[in-house]
Formats: structure tokens, sequence, C-alpha cells
């Protein structure tokens, strides 16, 4: 058989296996390394993820996925595109612009940071007008794939469509918000033209497109975009291979027609690890003598793929796009995924064989594409079909008393018996609360000696005696601190606790955690997400003993604090052997145990964060309603046991609401705090239509991520306006986040000025003013 492999890959982790370009840019933004030292890092990183890829056999290797920050910021450099601002005159962006936009300067803001469709990847967003000036402003893919073929790689360069591209900006500043920056398509293409071009010449045999906008909800006029794109480049694209590559979900039916019908485009690459419907609407039509790009790798997650499943996935296109047409690739990029399990040591071997981070998954999309052309690495794949069975039957993965609890809840709602005003009722005569009750959200200031001590803890270098000693104290600390200040509903500060997630996961069965499962957030900044594999169950209380410790330290009441079982859910690697529905109902079971025992040792005010509650939500509409519902029904079972004159809070932080208040309605929490200290009285609004049925309200007073200190009279002003949309019975005032990252020195007046502004409207309220 002399037929030619075919492997690809859709992109690949930045941050390097120990975190490299992490360290490597906080130190050169700190200036104690210069801009040469970082090139270097830079440099190594590239060079020995191309030779990875080049060794282990993958015939599409990519450039350009390298990222600095962003790849939507590093577009938005090719482009030109850089708001007026930061003062950009033309010429090639170097890195004090670049970083201007995605960090803000000691003069100027930040560019927008959001969400990367439904990952946890946040990209800069682009701000665009009808004066934007477009204009060839970095050579960084050139110079990338000229950087590979000097050490003998050929790659594929990968661009953000322009599609994509002008679909994900928004207006800028002045501009009006009606304004479509899709009007610029016209603009943008002809930078694109001059990329393809120096690339072209450069050697480039095949260029990749990521235009994951495909897989949502577009219109006429979005779809015709895309035609109208491709077909003004197809000038440029003589003499070359051009890939379409989509991820993240299925291809609706539509856009499916639109691209495929494209003359010039060369192949097409599809996420069919999310996206089976798109696997049938292949199996029915795909244009003849182009290539299928078939995702059947998960980008996503940390789970080795199921080699057998996936030959016969992939069989079945062969039929359908010819042998020669086909070649294996990953759902999406890799960087949604860690890097490498070689750094795993403490993983146990058992749980280890059922876990492939990026550098495996390179490995299984070679070992795919060897088996497809006659030459399957037998060991190789008897290996893994042991670790897929050893996943299905060991007795780590699956509690039957767990599975029975679960399967319980169905056909039960779990709504508290009594409507939230009558609870309120309830709770304010036990509680006894002053209008514009003043609390905060629940951390406290992480000093470096706290984080010594736990370190020192966790390493086992001092006993607990000693370790509950030090903790008990920052308790003390900041309880007499919030006394001190006449905060009325206080908070023990979480002095015990790394990570809202991590620390329950900890403390639960079915979680495992990684020592180097780093993945990029934005920027520089990494997280570790647990890994959820087997049945979730709580074999001790996990906050009872530090809530006790700090309730019994005061006669106000204590909050105890808990993170929401969709915000865990969603902060993880998920099982995928089971729906995640499952698994958040198996959580939020444990929470609830939990909830239950803090209610039973006298902690009448009982926090759960669902900070991620939004972040799970699917990219198509047809798709919401069914999480939403799970998600919400979740949080419900968590409390729905507790009496009526227990006081369950809970906490969000992003202000995008509008779409789905009727679910945070649905909640039936008694006090919901958010982020809002931009002051946007719209979504006070949102929230006033939606909680007339009386639910109490925090909206964030002051941004906590800003060290800045705001005044008595600016937090009064804040709340006035609050005042002016809600009723003062219902309106809590508090920060807008937890107040980890912080320091003291920020904190003590923040508060002081908090609780001041909150007693002059208690006056003024009082008086009729």
């Amino acid at each position: 058989m002399n037929r030619e492999m075919a492997s690809h890959i859709v992109g690949y982790p930045r941050m390097g296996p120990k975190r490299e370009l992490k360290f490597a840019l906080e130190s050169f933004w700190d200036k104690k390394s210069t801009a040469e030292d970082l090139q270097k890092v830079a440099a190594d990183l590239r060079a020995s993820i191309w030779k990875q890829m080049s060794v282990a056999g993958i015939k599409y290797i990519p450039s350009n996925t390298f990222s600095y920050y962003d790849q939507v910021l590093d577009t938005t450099a090719m482009l030109g595109a850089v708001p007026e601002r930061y003062g950009y005159t033309g010429g090639e962006i170097g890195h004090d612009i670049y970083f201007s936009m995605a960090r803000g300067n000691a003069t100027l803001p930040a560019m927008e940071m959001t969400k990367w469709f439904d990952t946890n990847y946040h990209f800069i967003v682009p701000e665009l007008g009808p004066n934007t000036k477009f204009s060839y402003g970095s050579h960084k893919a050139v110079s990338e794939y000229k950087e590979a073929k000097a050490l003998g790689i050929d790659t594929v360069p990968v661009l953000v469509g322009p599609v994509t591209y002008l679909l994900l900006s928004k207006p800028a500043k002045g501009v009006e918000k009606t304004f479509s920056t899709l009007s610029l398509l016209q603009n943008v293409l002809p930078v694109y033209k001059e990329v393809i071009a120096e690339l072209k010449e450069a050697g480039a045999s095949w260029i990749q497109f990521d235009e994951p906008m495909l897989v949502m909800d577009l219109n006429a006029h979005q779809l015709e975009a895309f035609t109208h794109a491709y077909t003004e480049l197809e000038s440029s694209f003589t003499g070359l291979n051009v890939l379409i590559e989509t991820y993240f979900a299925d291809v609706p039916a539509e856009a499916y027609k639109t691209i495929t019908a494209l003359n010039d485009i060369s192949g097409f690459g599809f996420d069919l690890v999310r996206g089976t419907k798109t696997l049938d609407l292949i199996k029915s039509e795909f244009p003849a003598n182009k290539y299928l790009f078939a995702g059947v790798v998960d980008g996503r997650n940390i789970w080795a793929n199921d080699l057998a499943a996936s030959v016969s996935t992939l069989e079945s296109l062969e039929a359908v796009v010819g042998k020669d047409k086909l070649v294996v690739s990953t759902s999406c990029s890799l960087l949604h995924t860690a890097v490498d399990l070689v750094n795993e040591t403490k993983l146990d071997d058992e749980i280890k064989s059922w876990l492939a981070f990026a550098a495996q998954k390179i490995v299984e999309v070679n070992g795919l594409a060897k088996a497809l052309v006659g030459h399957m690495d037998e060991a190789y794949f008897s290996a893994n079909a042991a670790a897929q069975d050893s996943r299905k039957s060991s007795p780590r993965v699956t509690n039957e008393e767990v599975q029975k609890a679960a399967a319980a809840l169905k056909g039960s709602d779990h709504r508290r018996a009594t409507n939230v005003s009558a609870r309120l009722d309830a709770q304010q005569k036990k509680l006894n609360l002053p209008v514009l009750p003043t609390t905060t959200i629940g951390s406290f200031p992480q000093t470096i000696e706290l984080r010594r001590v736990r370190r020192e803890y966790k390493a086992n270098k001092i006993f607990g005696e000693e370790y509950v000693k030090a903790i008990k104290e920052e308790i003390s600390k900041v309880v007499k601190l919030q006394e001190e200040l006449d905060i009325d509903v206080l908070v023990h500060g979480e002095p015990e606790r790394n990570d809202m997630v991590e620390y329950f996961g900890e403390q639960l069965s079915g979680f495992a955690f990684s020592a180097n499962g780093w993945v990029q957030s934005y920027g520089s900044r990494c997280v570790k997400p647990p890994i959820i594999y087997g049945d979730v169950s709580r074999p001790n209380p996990m906050t009872v003993f530090w809530s006790i410790v700090a309730q019994s330290m005061t006669a106000r009441p204590m909050k105890g604090m808990l993170t929401g079982p969709v915000t865990i859910l969603n902060w993880s690697f998920v099982r995928n052997d089971q729906p995640r529905y499952e698994t958040c109902y198996q959580i939020a079971l444990a929470i609830k145990k939990e909830v239950e025992d803090l209610e039973a040792a006298g902690i009448q005010v009982i926090q759960i964060d669902e900070a991620a509650l939004r972040e799970g939500l699917p990219l198509r509409k047809s798709e919401q309603d069914f999480y939403l519902d799970w998600a919400v029904h979740s949080f419900r079972i968590t409390n729905c046991g507790v009496q009526d004159t227990t006081q369950i809070h809970t906490h969000m932080c992003y202000s995008n609401f509008n779409d789905i208040i009727k679910s945070i309605i649905d909640m039936d929490a008694d006090v919901i705090t958010i982020e809002n200290s931009r002051s946007d009285e719209k979504l006070l609004s949102v929230f006033r239509e939606g909680i007339k049925y009386g639910a109490g309200i925090g909206p964030g007073v002051y941004d906590i991520h800003s060290p800045r200190i705001p005044s008595m009279e600016e937090i009064a002003d804040r709340v006035r306006k609050m005042l002016a949309v809600l009723e003062s019975h219902i309106l809590w005032v508090n920060p807008d986040c937890g107040l980890k990252t912080r320091k003291y020195t920020e904190v003590k007046p923040a508060l002081t000025n908090m609780v001041a502004a909150a007693k002059l409207l208690r006056t003024e309220l009082a008086s009729g003013k």
C-alpha cells in the first residue's frame, strides 16, 4: 500500500509544557527581561512544537497559531486595525502597541476581552467603525512560515478568516451601536490578498482560514458574506490549496451548503466530536475532489480517543470522499487542552492511561492516519482498547449509590415550598438586618504569608495543628475587620482556599488533579481545570468546620461559602462517557449535603456561587433552553431542603444577563449579587422587570478588578441610581466580586466608604429625601 498518510493539527497550545511563555511574558512586562529574551523563548517554543509534530509524522503542520497574547489580536495587528487612542501611525506593529491593546498602559485602557465561543479562552475584541483604516500592519504569519521552513518544516499558515474576524468585532466607541462591522468586508480583503501573496511567494502550498462563525445561527446576509469573501479572494488562491476550518459545533445545513459550494477551496475542516449532525451532512453530500479534514480527535478535553470507534467513523467517510481526500484531524485547536501528560508524575497509572493531552493527541491523529493506510500499530491500538475497557469497568468510575440518588431526582423540580417574599419576611425576623444591608462577596486578600502556610501544609512541611492555628488567626483578623467596619453580613474570607473549584474538587470523590495540566485563559493567565473521571460524591463535610469557627467569633450572621454545581462542572475537564447534566446533578447532590450540614450547624446565610452559569450556554439557540433547564435545576437541588429562615445567596460575575434573566429568576435564590460596578442601569431595569417576584439583589457598587479606591460620594451616587430602579427593601450593598486579588491597603478604605455610603442613604431614606 503506497497511499500517503494524511494527518493535520488545527492548532497547538502556546504556553509551553511548563508555562515557559507565561513566565517570559510576565518577566518582560515587569521590565526584568528584554524583548530579545522574550522572542528567544517564543522561537524555541515554536521550533520545539513544529519538530514534535514533524517527528510524529503529521503532514499538515500549522504555523501562525502561536501568539504572545491572542490570535484575534494578532489579526487586528495584521490588518493594522489599531484603535486611534493607541497612536499607531503605520508600519510594523511592535510590542508596545500590541501589549497596550491587550493590557492597557499607564494612560490608556485595554481593549475589551470576551470569551472565545463557548470555551474558557478569551480574545481581544476588535473595535471597528466606518473610518477604520486597514493596512498590512504585522507580517507575523509570513515570518513564522519562513522560520519553520528554515528548520526544514513546511507548514500550513493559519489565519483567522475575514468573515469570522468581522462578525466577532464590535462598533468602536462613538460609532453607532447599529453599525454593521460586516460592511467593512470590502476594506479588509485587500490586506488578506497581500498576506496571501507574501505567503505564496515564501513557498506556502496550503493556507488555513479559521471560520468558526460558520457554526453559529447565521442569517442569509451573513452567509452571503462568506460567498462574497472567498469568491473575491479566488484570484489570489491560484497555485495554492485553501482549507476552510470550522469547529466547536455542527455546521448548520445552510452554512454547510454555502461553503461547500465555493469553487476555489481545496478542503473543509469540521468538528466531528461535537458536530455529529455535520457527519450526516457529509455522508449525504460532499463536493467531488475536495479534501475532508475530519476532526475526530477531541481538542477540548483530556480523554484518550477511542481509536477503534474513530477508525470506524473514518472508514465510513472514506467511502464518501475517497481514500485520497480524507485527512485525519483534531476537532479544533489543541489550545483548549493541557500540553503534555509526560509531566504528570503524581497521577496514578490507571487514571493516566485514560488521558491524552495535546502531545498525546498528536500521536493519536498520526496513529489513526497510519491505520487508514494499512499501517496500524497493533500494540498502540490494543493498549488504547485496554484503557477504554478499564475506564468502562473500573470500580472508581461507578458508584451505585450515587447513580441511584441521581436517578431519583427525575420527576421533581426541587423548588422550595414557600415563595421568595414569604421567605424573606421569615429571614428578616430572624436576621433583623437594616435597610440596604452590607456584605462582601466572599474572599479577602490572600497575603504572601497565607499562601506560604497553605503551600507548606500541602507539602507536609507543617503539621495540621499549626495550619489550623494559622487559618483561625486569619479568620479572626477578617471577622474583626468586618465588625470594625460595621458590615452587616460577614464572611470568613476563605483563607483556606486556593481556588473556588479546586478546593471542593479535592474533597469530592470522582475528581483527579494534574500537576501541569495548565490551559491558557487569556494572555499569560492559565487555569488548571480539575478532571472529573467518575461518579461524584461527598465523603465528608468540606466547609462546615471553618464556618463554625468563623460564626463562633461573631454575633452577626456569617455566610457559608460554596461553589455551585454548574460552575464546578463548567470549570473542569468533564467525563465524556455520560451526559454533562448527569454529572452536574451528582455534584448538586454533594453540595446539597453540605448546605444541609451548614444549616444544621447554625449557619443562617449560605452563598452558592454560580459564576460560570452562563459560560456553559450552547452556541446555538435551539440547544440553550435544555442547558438552562438542567443548569438551573441543579442549583435548586442544592438548597431545596432548607428552612424558610435560611437565606440562600448566589453570586454571578458577568454582565450579559438579558437573555437568561428568566433562568436566573427560576433559580429561586433569596438574594442575587451580581457584577455591575459599571453602573449599567439597563441591566438593573432588566432585573427590576424580572424580579418583581421579590428577591434581594446586590449589584456591585464598586469594581474590585481595579486598585482604585472609590469615594463615599461616588458609591452613594451609584446606590442612588440603583434606588431609582429598584425598591430599597430588596437592595443590598456590596463590592462586585471577591477581594482575593486586592491588597488590604485598598480593601479597608473601599469598604469603609461603602459602609458610610449605605449609612448615609439609610438616613436619606428615613427622612424621606
